[in-house]
């Protein structure tokens, strides 16, 4: 088992208790849901996981092409691709449902939620596991992309439009393409143990810019006052450039030494 992720194999429940928790947890993390009777007929999230279920019997029974034709009839319906040999745990809940591709060797454990263009993908042609796996409680933002045999451990959050190729460790907040774990911290929870706040996150790329512009800001006001010396020691002054954030000091590039000279 890997570390940060956790399984509950013992008394799993059957399809049709599964198939109500996957309808009652949209209630839970879309404000948009009114009744049984909307989510079951106009969620295509929620048919691509119904039915991802009942594909992933089949599989599991060595009904392969039937497996495979139910997954290919419900991509055509609901534009979510989820290749009936990946394992979903309980209450996972598509957002929107566009655009989502699963592929066979993927795990996924208990209440995650994806958003629309969420691709669990791999990067080997290798027949072995080449697919994420995904902790419990996990969200992944819109457009998403998550590849090869990593793990996202559970609570971690991954950004709109991140690219990940590495490891999120419990609870951590990754964003930028590559991937970069701007936060290890896990976030507080909603009312229902979920946060959807995946628009708050970090952003160092702007950290970065804004430190980089003060210290050129600093040292453009320092080298006017230098201005009568001649060259050789104003070069000197670079090598006394100490960086004003820790940002700076470990993601600038070179850091401090970016600007040191002799």
């Amino acid at each position: 088992m890997n570390a940060g992720i956790t399984r509950h194999t013992p008394g799993k429940p059957g399809l049709m208790a599964a198939w109500k928790e996957d309808v009652c947890c949209v209630f839970k993390r879309d404000p948009a849901a009114r009744n049984w009777v909307e989510v079951l007929t106009t969620y295509p999230g929620v048919h691509a996981v119904l039915m991802h279920r009942l594909a992933h019997k089949l599989w599991r029974a060595n009904w392969r092409y039937s497996a495979r034709l139910i997954a290919y009839l419900v991509r055509l319906l609901t534009n979510v691709d989820i290749h009936p040999g990946a394992t979903v745990g309980a209450r996972l809940f598509i957002d929107h449902g566009a655009g989502v591709v699963i592929g066979e060797t993927a795990v996924i454990g208990d209440d995650v939620t994806l958003y629309h263009g969420v691709t669990l993908g791999g990067t080997s042609w290798n027949k072995g596991k080449r697919h994420p796996t995904l902790g419990d409680r996990v969200l992944v933002g819109a457009g998403a992309k998550i590849l090869g045999p990593i793990t996202i451990a559970n609570d971690a959050r991954v950004g709109a439009n991140s690219v990940v190729v590495q490891d999120v460790p419990a609870g951590g907040t990754v964003v930028g393409i590559p991937g970069r774990i701007v936060s290890d911290q896990p976030v507080s929870s909603g009312e229902y143990g979920i946060n959807l706040n995946h628009h708050l996150i970090p952003d160092p790329v702007g950290r970065a810019i804004s430190c980089l512009l003060e210290r050129i800001d600093t040292l453009e006001s320092r080298l006017e006052g230098l201005g009568h010396l001649e060259p050789r020691y104003q070069a000197n002054f670079y090598t006394s450039c100490t960086p004003s954030s820790e940002i700076c000091e470990n993601e600038c590039a070179g850091g401090k030494q970016h600007f040191s000279r002799g």
